[in-house]
């Protein structure tokens, strides 16, 4: 993909990522729209996404993030980046609406939502499937360090199997711009503050391992949100520290969203393909890290989900 092609003649450019933006989905807005800027100098070029964690205030364009969403004349290029367009939120409507449509992704769930299309599933985070189309004398320091960010938190800091060694190269160049990527990794993948360490180990503790010990799950209620006055986001990394114990070939780690309704996230390794029992409830993401919206009892999503990962671990195919 030529992004300056792609977006030749363009007055406003619009730029959006997923409902409750990670590190890479506000990674791969905030480095677009500074490349961007760069490129097409004549251009207005905004991103709107959902309010980010603090934790990337450090980023370059933080503060600039458009949260709310007004009705306004259709843009004429609108990226929806790290999902389709029906992750978009509120600014759905921008992407739906704009003259020409540009998808970025690597979820395999994704099979294109735009007028253009570069989903790639094989790589590890948005970040580095934009990286890949950048002119590497554009980027600088600033840019550098958005694409790192999204890196590290989709590959787990390098830990995950969605990391190749096209990655790393990636990684290594980035970091040769100077900034502190070790603080980077510390304090926004790593670092929780007190409160997300009490949720966090009240979950662990309430835990429940099945299947004869190879899967477990955890869930928080509203009514324990509420008592710790907690948001969606603090409960990042609960299901990954579940799938970091011993002998658990799948981790599922819901939380309660609204009356009979949870959030669902799944971890695994390489005996379970979470993307593909993702999809069954209308969701998905990669196969060892996927998640989807469920309805029902707490015991009826997980009799649900177990009909599937069982069929998985006991080498059956749906």
């Amino acid at each position: 993909m030529d992004l300056r092609e792609e977006c030749r003649g363009a007055k406003r450019i619009g730029i959006s990522g997923h409902i409750r933006p990670d590190g890479d989905c506000v990674g791969v807005c905030l480095s677009l729209q500074m490349y961007l800027r760069k490129l097409l100098p004549e251009a207005e070029v905004t991103v709107y996404i959902q309010k980010p964690s603090e934790e990337f205030s450090y980023l370059k364009g933080y503060d600039e993030i458009q949260t709310e969403c007004p009705e306004q004349d259709p843009f004429d290029v609108y990226f929806a980046l790290d999902c389709s367009g029906d992750r978009l939120g509120d600014a759905e409507k921008y992407f739906q609406n704009a003259k020409k449509k540009i998808n970025i992704d690597h979820h395999i769930s994704n099979s294109g939502c735009g007028d253009v299309n570069l989903v790639r599933p094989e790589v590890g985070s948005a970040c580095e499937v934009l990286y890949h189309i950048m002119d590497a004398e554009l980027i600088d320091r600033d840019i550098a360090e958005a694409l790192y960010t999204g890196i590290i938190h989709d590959t787990g800091v390098f830990q995950y199997s969605n990391t190749t060694p096209e990655t790393l190269q990636a990684a290594a160049f980035l970091i040769s711009f100077g900034f502190d990527f070790s603080k980077i990794i510390e304090e926004s993948f790593y670092q929780k503050t007190y409160l997300q360490s009490q949720i966090m180990g009240r979950a662990l503790m309430e835990s429940i391992r099945f299947m004869d010990g190879r899967c477990i799950v955890s869930m928080v209620d509203r009514k324990t949100m509420d008592f710790y006055n907690a948001v969606p986001g603090d409960l990042d990394g609960i299901v990954n520290q579940l799938r970091n114990i011993k002998g658990i070939d799948c981790a599922i780690f819901m939380y309660e969203t609204g009356v009979l309704e949870y959030k669902v996230s799944m971890r695994s390794n390489e005996k379970v393909d979470v993307a593909k029992v993702a999809s069954f409830f209308g969701g998905g993401g990669h196969v060892r890290a996927a998640g989807c919206t469920m309805k029902g009892t707490f015991h009826d999503c997980i009799n649900n989900l177990s009909l599937h990962i069982d069929k998985q671990l006991r080498g059956e195919q749906d």
